[in-house]
């Protein structure tokens, strides 16, 4: 049974049916009783597109995520989901891959599906050129765009991101102090959140009369990140810093294939708090980039631009330092 059928039955038009479905007040009680009524006889359930022509809201949100597979976007992921539907909204999650074109794609997938707004799951959105970021532009045109631990200027784009640089500034900052001479830093992929860790990190050590610019891309499993180590560039560091945990448990594997005790002869240190730094031995040194506090801000900003609130473009929280067993301090 569909719409016609149930205005056939309840002897109204199909423009008062959608109001009651829409939960318009210009309907009488009586009818309204008698269309829901024969919409419980008939256990019918409205197509959501059909609904929105009448709320003009899908109550759905379009999420972006370049891999699923990645511990971090996977928990932000996660974090969000439950708070969309904890505030009455729907997610639907397109992983899209790190290609341009991929991602452009996806972007205008979600919008055909009529969403109320878009979330785009960490930094890997964000391009090094304006022509690269204009289908971001474009989009917001539409709809409110949010990006996680990301930012853009733009009408209706908001970017709520840890301070990626300073938390890895500080965390440097430590390993120094505790002793570390030769720190390298090792990034999977170049994008936004990567350039402001690498700048933290060469902030510290040039301020404590070191070479800057020891930052490595070294994208692959556990066992690659180990493999890279084997032929660093430089041959005596004495710390690795990463930029996610998965690749700081490489950096642990390392140093266990070469009897390198942790953390005297090496310190390593993680980053995002994940499932990975409680499951290395001996436990990893991270940063919480409190990935749960930024997707309910994250959601909570959406729900007051929905309303037509003020909100700001920009966002930016502190992350904390998690002393664990593979470092000195």
């Amino acid at each position: 049974m569909n719409i016609y059928d149930i205005s056939k039955k309840a002897g109204v038009s199909i423009a008062t049916v959608s109001r009651v479905l829409n939960g318009s007040d210009k309907v009488s009680a009586a009818t309204r009783a008698r269309v829901l009524a024969v919409i419980e006889q008939a256990g019918y359930m409205p197509n959501a597109f059909a609904r929105s022509l009448g709320l003009n809201s899908m109550q759905t949100v379009g999420m972006l995520c370049a891999d699923a597979s990645d511990v971090y976007l996977a928990q932000a992921v996660q974090y969000l989901e439950r708070e969309l539907r904890e505030n009455g909204y729907t997610a639907m999650l397109c992983c899209t891959g790190y290609a341009l074109k991929d991602k452009q794609a996806y972007l205008e997938l979600l919008l055909r599906r009529n969403v109320d707004a878009l979330f785009l799951v960490g930094s890997q959105f964000i391009e090094s050129t304006k022509e690269g970021n204009a289908y971001l532009l474009q989009a917001a045109q539409k709809v409110p765009v949010f990006l996680l631990n990301g930012s853009l200027n733009g009408e209706n784009v908001y970017g709520i991101l840890c301070d990626d640089e300073q938390a890895t500034y500080e965390l440097t900052q430590k390993v120094l102090k505790a002793g570390a001479c030769s720190p390298v830093y090792l990034y999977r992929y170049f994008s936004d959140s990567s350039a402001r860790k690498c700048a933290g990190f060469s902030r510290a050590c040039e301020e404590a009369g070191l070479s800057g610019g020891r930052c490595f891309a070294c994208p692959g499993s556990f066992d690659e990140a180990r493999a890279f180590l084997e032929q660093c560039p430089v041959a005596d560091f004495d710390a690795v810093l990463a930029a996610d945990d998965g690749l700081a448990v490489g950096a642990v594997k390392y140093a266990l294939a070469h009897e390198k005790r942790l953390p005297e002869d090496l310190q390593v240190a993680g980053y995002n708090n994940s499932l990975l730094s409680t499951c290395s031995t001996p436990e990893l040194t991270t940063v919480d980039n409190r990935v749960e506090f930024l997707c309910a801000t994250a959601v909570s900003l959406l729900m007051q631009v929905l309303q037509q609130k003020d909100v700001p473009q920009k966002s930016t929280y502190s992350a904390t330092i998690v002393p664990r067993g593979t470092t000195l301090f």
